[in-house]
């Protein structure tokens, strides 16, 4: 009986006491005996706040004393059905948010992939534009040998006769070039 005598947090009596002139409200009864009882915490409200604060012994105790267990049993499976709703609220929360970041990290991998996508194309077409420049002829870039003056400019001015015969000009040069990885060229 003890027990039943003893202050429950949260599921208590709420007095309103007058001291001085000034009203006051506490959860116990004022000590000048002007008070007013504004709310009666009912069985199941402290049944209820030591099941919610997890002593379920003290609930218990409270329950058999006050003759109360069908209300306890009541309110621990209420309880109870509280938690597994509140576990499977948590379980469908966790489900969605790994739904959510598995879908962004194949949005953010497809993003990704069609980036380096598009950057391939741009260097294969490039590519593609130094092998056609490649495969053209050299036309007059070098000379056949190093040092070497070519006959026209090598003529005296102002003489009248030319000691060589006139000669078609040399035929282009072909570099036969393979193409190498990184857009390398080898000629």
């Amino acid at each position: 009986m003890l027990l039943a005598a003893a202050p429950v947090a949260g599921a208590q009596s709420i007095y309103k006491c007058t001291k001085a002139g000034q009203i006051e409200y506490t959860d116990h009864a004022c000590r000048s005996g002007k008070s007013e009882l504004i709310h009666q915490a009912s069985d199941s409200e402290v049944i209820g706040q030591y099941l919610d604060l997890g002593q379920d012994a003290q609930a218990k105790n409270y329950a058999d004393s006050h003759h109360l267990e069908t209300l306890y049993k009541e309110l621990l499976d209420a309880r109870e059905q509280k938690m597994q709703a509140e576990a499977q609220q948590q379980a469908n929360y966790e489900k969605q948010r790994d739904t959510e970041a598995r879908q962004q990290s194949l949005s953010d991998e497809a993003a990704y992939r069609g980036r380096l996508e598009g950057e391939n194309d741009a260097l294969r077409q490039q590519n593609a534009q130094y092998l056609d420049q490649q495969a053209q002829p050299v036309y007059g870039d070098a000379l056949p040998y190093w040092g070497a003056i070519p006959p026209y400019w090598n003529r005296s001015h102002g003489h009248d006769h030319d000691h060589d015969p006139h000669r078609p000009p040399p035929k282009p040069v072909f570099h036969p070039c393979a193409a190498l990885a990184g857009g390398r060229v080898r000629c």
